[in-house]
């Protein structure tokens, strides 16, 4: 007979009939790797040490309905890992609708911003327009394609070195073009200074 076995037995009865002692040593001998499953999902010490008390709590909350088809350590370890999963999912969730309230709720801006804030956007449309066709070119495909210098290199057939000047003459020109709108430009008010 295994001794495994009938001390799992022995200590799922005592634990059942309300044994503090049972439930005492249960605790101390999965407590330590309840915590290390939950850190390793949900990536916080603390969050972890509660997600595992949790789970011991609801073992001696259930302790006389409780039904533990393998062992003490496998019925624990699947709980903690499912209790951990279950939090992150819900964190995502939440997050989720925070993102959503965020958009459907915006604060609204007001009028005098709403007209900075398309005069600012036409002021940067224009600036790069205003480009030369091969400084407006290797700006657009690193800012707003997202191209790295070599990735621009090899789709325009030009050096890195070329990449590098003509980024630089575009952030030179879009600057210069763009000063009234930077800070410090301003007056108090936010509107901006006479030029």
């Amino acid at each position: 007979m295994d001794t495994n076995n009938a001390s799992e037995r022995d200590l799922r009865e005592r634990i059942r009939a309300g044994d503090e002692g049972a439930f005492d040593a249960v605790f101390r001998s999965h407590y330590p790797h309840l915590v290390r499953m939950a850190e390793s999902v949900v990536r916080e010490r603390a969050l972890a040490e509660e997600i595992a008390q949790d789970v011991m709590l609801e073992l001696w909350r259930r302790r006389e309905s409780l039904v533990v088809e393998q062992t003490f350590r496998a019925y624990l370890i699947r709980s903690t890992r499912n209790r951990a999963l279950n939090h992150v999912r819900h964190q995502r969730i939440v997050a989720r609708e925070a993102a959503f309230a965020a958009l459907d709720s915006p604060s609204s801006p007001s009028a005098e911003e709403e007209v900075l804030g398309v005069e600012l956007e036409r002021a940067i449309r224009d600036a790069i327009e205003g480009l030369s066709e091969n400084c407006r070119e290797v700006f657009q495909l690193s800012r707003q394609s997202g191209l790295k210098y070599a990735e621009i290199a090899s789709t325009l057939e030009i050096s890195i070195k070329t990449v590098e000047k003509r980024m630089g003459q575009a952030l030179s020109e879009l600057r210069e073009r763009l000063a009234p709108w930077m800070p410090g430009a301003r007056g108090e008010s936010g509107r901006k200074t006479p030029v």
